[in-house]
């Protein structure tokens, strides 16, 4: 049985790793952002399978392919990488630090 300890009023289980928000954020980031710009290579190089379809519902004001449109995607792509992050993260680390 794990014992548990309290800091500053919050029930913490002992040795439970917590996960750098700044971190999961810039790598989230990034993975979007270069999954982004491959999907947008893979739609140049293969123009049939439309590729871009998916994004013009989850990037508003996305359109297929103009440089600012791109340049959107990729902005819009950086931040839904910190939106998950932003959320994810504390929840993850509440929940772990609680021994849930």
């Amino acid at each position: 049985m794990q014992t548990v300890e309290s800091v500053r009023g919050v029930a913490r289980a002992p040795n439970v790793s917590r996960i750098p928000i700044v971190a999961l954020g810039w790598s989230l980031s990034l993975f979007l952002a270069l999954s982004f710009v491959l999907c947008v290579l893979l739609g140049l190089v293969v123009p049939d399978f439309e590729l871009h379809q998916p994004w013009l519902q989850f990037f508003p004001g996305f359109t297929w392919l103009t440089w600012p449109s791109f340049l959107l995607g990729l902005i819009e792509s950086f931040a839904y990488g910190w939106y998950v992050a932003l959320i994810s993260g504390p929840l993850f680390n509440f929940f772990a630090g609680r021994g849930w």
